[in-house]
């Protein structure tokens, strides 16, 4: 019979049908059918179905009916002979933002007058109005009565910690620190030697004996207290003990004399940009301490004394790129509950570094006080996979100096970093005589004056002679710097934060960052087990030598997709997973950042970020290399930055044109442009999307940090 086929029967000759390939479908797995319902809903599909959008749309549209008003109401006022205001400049008032409510109700106001810039860090707070030119810098430390001092505990053991002998008695200074400690110092004594010589510098041989001969026999010079014009004004505490306040803050807790009546122990709640959570015993004492040092820098420094009034102030804080979920939450909650600000802002320090400094890109380092952090900056946004957290900043410079100082018999041999003078005093001596030229580095005469409460002034004078350099130098060698205590506590009181779906860890990281926790500890997933072999192509660092971390970078960024396994979304937090793609190695690595101390040298760290930021790319590779820009107060020292030009150079020749170490423009204060960086961010009319109001915050809590963070929260 001839006639039409069915198209079934065509299918079935051509091969096309749709079979089941004789698999048995009764072992399949079972899938949920689609829930038919909502499958074609516009749920929190569209922008005025979320809060937060919506309001600053009401916003908007509030703000350009009122003006609408007001010029009607101005043309009906004025006279025919004056201009209406345009069209075009209506337009142009219309991005103002939240920060600018303020300043259209009274008309009269600075802009940014209404607007507080607050970054905090692990010893110094700078803070501000946006419209000042500088900030105000206040310690972040705060005195609470105690039963004993912290100079007094431990049974007064000072610091830097001395070792004993088997009887209890003090060993000889250059025994005291221990042998590994002598041998590193030493090796850097010789190696500084090599190099002078090397650059045709006179080194003379007997330089060092030179100065502990003078050191050993250097008696102080006692001068009466009535003749010292530089005397402290110490913080005076009542007669009587009940009458003592219950704690001081910034500054006067710094003068507290240690032997005090009542006792006031210092407590430091930021600690190597963590949470300090040694020194406290419960969380909410540690978060009362941040939230009463902001509050008194707020009455004392800007003068604005009636909390109730602070509702009117917008807040812009400062928080670190590689930051911690928690302590964002935690902050935006004290910001908006006990201090009580009307609206709150984040942006993070690089970014705020190059607003402040006027870049539109640049490799961002920043040497803080206990910490240091490197990200790579392009058009306004910090590249997540750059981002880099060192735990060592100017106190680790501080400390060491003064172990080399001891070690070659410094002539104050009883300083304790504990005692508030002694602290006050290395600061100004590391300020005062470290340097990073080798033109300076001679046997030189110095001398300081030790003043402390109840006693005469003392005037001690001493030689220095390559200490000087070798302390700082401590950025490039990490391992001469104390670190075996910075771990202590941590997550003793603060767990870290979990997804609340899946369970895991959901802290940022970056692939940058895990190549160096990578090179510290090999127990990571993305490392050979198998004594340095290739893991899919990709060869495994050697801790041993520091460019293969290097190597290691540009060879991931160069290999090819089916190399490294599945590769991740360009704006994820987590790199893409090497070697077994079914692994999990964001949480691998957020957990190890807990066991393991980021701490390698500053060079190579800034060339990590940089190869991670340009993903192989080399015209921008060329352009982090000839942006660099060093910001902080640790990297304050002379010659720093040809020094740290000079190391970059010698580890990549290839790019020894293109390599720039940049400086705040303007003669600004690199130890401020972060926070000028928050002041700009703060006055800014097009940053009104990222302003949290109080009702957003009082109904979604900490979930509208989603839709208001400029990255990706």
């Amino acid at each position: 019979m001839v006639g039409k086929r069915s198209g079934k029967a065509l299918l079935r000759e051509e091969g096309l049908e749709r079979t089941d390939n004789n698999m048995d479908l009764t072992t399949w797995p079972q899938v949920n059918m689609i829930n038919q319902k909502n499958y074609y809903t516009e749920y929190l599909k569209r922008d005025d179905q979320i809060l937060p959008l919506r309001l600053l749309q009401e916003e908007r549209r509030n703000r350009m009916t009122a003006k609408a008003k007001d010029r009607d109401r101005q043309l009906a006022q004025a006279n025919l002979n004056e201009p209406p205001q345009s069209g075009a400049d209506m337009d142009m008032d219309d991005d103002l933002g939240m920060d600018d409510a303020g300043e259209l109700l009274t008309g009269q106001d600075a802009l940014g007058s209404k607007v507080i810039v607050i970054h905090p860090g692990s010893q110094n707070l700078r803070i501000g109005l946006a419209s000042d030119a500088l900030p105000k810098t206040v310690p972040m430390v705060i005195a609470r009565k105690c039963v004993m001092s912290e100079s007094e505990e431990d049974g007064g053991e000072p610091s830097p910690k001395r070792l004993k002998s088997e009887d209890g008695n003090e060993l000889e200074p250059e025994k005291m620190f221990g042998e590994e400690f002598s041998s590193k110092y030493t090796k850097m004594c010789a190696d500084l030697k090599i190099h002078m010589r090397s650059n045709k510098r006179r080194v003379l041989p007997s330089s060092k004996e030179l100065i502990v001969n003078y050191n050993k026999r250097a008696p102080p010079e006692t001068i009466s207290e009535h003749n010292d014009p530089l005397r402290i004004d110490w913080t005076e505490i009542p007669a009587n003990p009940q009458d003592a306040p219950g704690y001081f803050t910034g500054k006067e807790a710094l003068r507290i004399p240690d032997k005090s009546i009542p006792r006031y122990k210092l407590f430091w709640p930021l600690r190597c940009g963590w949470y300090n959570e040694v020194d406290y015993r419960e969380k909410k004492d540690l978060y009362n301490d941040i939230a009463t040092i902001i509050e008194e820098a707020i009455k004392t420094q800007l003068n604005l004394r009636r909390k109730r009034e602070w509702v009117q102030y917008g807040c812009v804080f400062i928080v670190p790129d590689l930051y911690e979920r928690t302590y964002v939450t935690q902050t935006l909650d004290m910001l908006m509950r006990e201090l009580g600000f009307g609206k709150v802002c984040f942006i993070q320090e690089s970014l705020a570094a190059t607003f402040g400094a006027g870049y539109t890109m640049a490799c961002v380092v920043d040497v803080g006080a206990q910490k240091t952090s490197i990200c790579c900056v392009e058009e306004g946004m910090c590249m997540e996979n750059s981002r880099i957290n060192l735990k060592y900043g100017g106190a680790d410079v501080t400390e060491t100096f003064i172990r080399m100082m001891l070690h070659d018999h410094f002539p104050y041999e009883e300083i304790n970093l504990k005692r508030r003078y002694d602290f006050l005093l290395a600061e100004e001596l590391k300020t005062r005589f470290c340097t990073m030229n080798e033109s300076d580095i001679s046997p030189q005469l110095f001398d300081f004056h030790l003043r402390a409460s109840g006693q005469d002034t003392r005037k001690y004078t001493f030689k220095t002679y390559d200490e000087v350099l070798l302390a700082p130098q401590g950025y490039f060698q990490p391992s001469i710097f104390e670190n075996s205590q910075k771990l202590k506590g941590r997550r003793k009181l603060i767990d870290r934060s979990y997804d609340i779906y899946e369970g895991g860890p959901n802290d940022p990281v970056s692939s940058a960052q895990s190549a160096v926790i990578s090179l510290i500890s090999p127990l990571l997933p993305t490392v050979s087990q198998t004594n340095g072999e290739a893991i899919n192509g990709q060869a495994a660092p050697i801790p041993a030598k520091t460019p293969n971390l290097l190597q290691k970078t540009n060879d991931f960024d160069r290999a090819p997709l089916s190399a490294v396994g599945t590769p991740a979304p360009d704006d994820d937090d987590t790199p893409a997973p090497i070697g077994d793609p079914n692994a999990a190695p964001s949480v691998l690595t957020t957990s190890m950042r807990d066991d393991v101390l980021p701490v390698i040298s500053l060079d190579t760290a800034i060339l990590t970020s940089i190869a991670h930021g340009a993903r192989g790319n080399e015209h921008q590779t060329k352009n982090f290399l000839s942006s660099v820009m060093v910001v902080g107060g640790g990297a304050q020292v002379a010659g720093f930055y040809s020094f740290l030009e000079e190391k970059l150079k010698e580890l990549r020749p290839g790019y020894v044109k293109d390599i720039i170490i940049g400086t705040p423009p303007r003669e600004l204060d690199p130890q401020g442009v972060i926070w000028k960086g928050g002041s700009v961010f703060g006055k800014l009319r097009g940053t009104n999307d990222s302003w949290i109001g109080r009702m957003e915050y009082d109904r979604l809590g900490a979930r509208v940090l989603a839709y208001k963070c400029m990255w990706a929260w």
